[in-house]
């Protein structure tokens, strides 16, 4: 059965944004009148993601003015930092609002318009308890690379400026079971990246699926500016 539920890390302050969005968390950032967190949602909304757990911190009260209980019909809880937790603790405190066993998890600034299907059916083909969604880019500098082996298993993460030219970056596109979280012991506040993926790479099996549909990180400005052209073929 496919997986009705996502979690959308919406916490951020948005710091590289504040000359174009001041006093606003980055997932409430205008694109063309309209809320980033509202396309993103338009997006869960063509897979039938039925339940979308908003992982918020700074300024959620703006969040949960603006969406309350609901969205196109997906049902919308909120998981509230009270302080921020980390990309890790967000994620592993958003899971206990979680029904099912699994969730998709993506950042609330970046749009991956991915096959939800594709990912499900990569992650069940692995029996995977952590898969997540890769991207090819003409340069990984930037971003930090990721690569994997023969069987779509990550092999390495390396950081940003560690590695140049053509290559594969994390896209921050998750699918997770809860018994990863029930079998790994996290402290409540830990960073995603740094506290668990590079570290465990060797030990835990993380799987990559390549996908190269279309890929905007609005956490820059110049991004962002290009998210208000690119986001008109979006509207529904």
């Amino acid at each position: 059965m496919f997986v009705p539920e996502a979690v959308i890390l919406a916490g951020g302050l948005g710091t590289r944004l504040k000359s174009e969005v001041p006093d606003l968390p980055k997932g409430m950032a205008p694109i063309n009148g309209r809320p980033f967190l509202e396309y993103l949602l338009d997006y869960l909304y063509n897979f039938v993601i039925e339940h979308v757990i908003l992982a918020v911190g700074y300024k959620h009260e703006m969040i949960q003015n603006h969406f309350g209980n609901e969205y196109r019909g997906i049902k919308i809880s909120y998981s509230i930092e009270d302080e921020p937790l980390g990309t890790g603790g967000a994620i592993k405190k958003a899971f206990e609002l979680v029904e099912g066993n699994k969730a998709f998890v993506f950042n609330g600034d970046t749009m991956f318009r991915i096959s939800l299907v594709k990912h499900y059916d990569f992650h069940m083909q692995h029996q995977a308890d952590f898969s997540m969604v890769l991207r090819e880019v003409e340069n990984v500098e930037r971003y930090g690379a990721v690569e994997r082996d023969e069987d779509r298993r990550i092999t390495g993460f390396f950081e940003k400026g560690e590695k140049g030219g053509k290559g594969l970056i994390n896209g921050g596109v998750y699918l997770i079971s809860k018994k990863f979280f029930n079998k790994n012991a996290f402290p409540e506040k830990f960073s995603l990246e740094k506290d668990c993926l590079e570290p465990m790479v060797n030990t835990q099996p993380f799987y990559g699926v390549l996908c190269k549909q279309y890929f905007l990180d609005i956490g820059i400005p110049e991004d962002y500016q290009k998210a208000q052209d690119d986001f008109k073929r979006f509207e529904n």
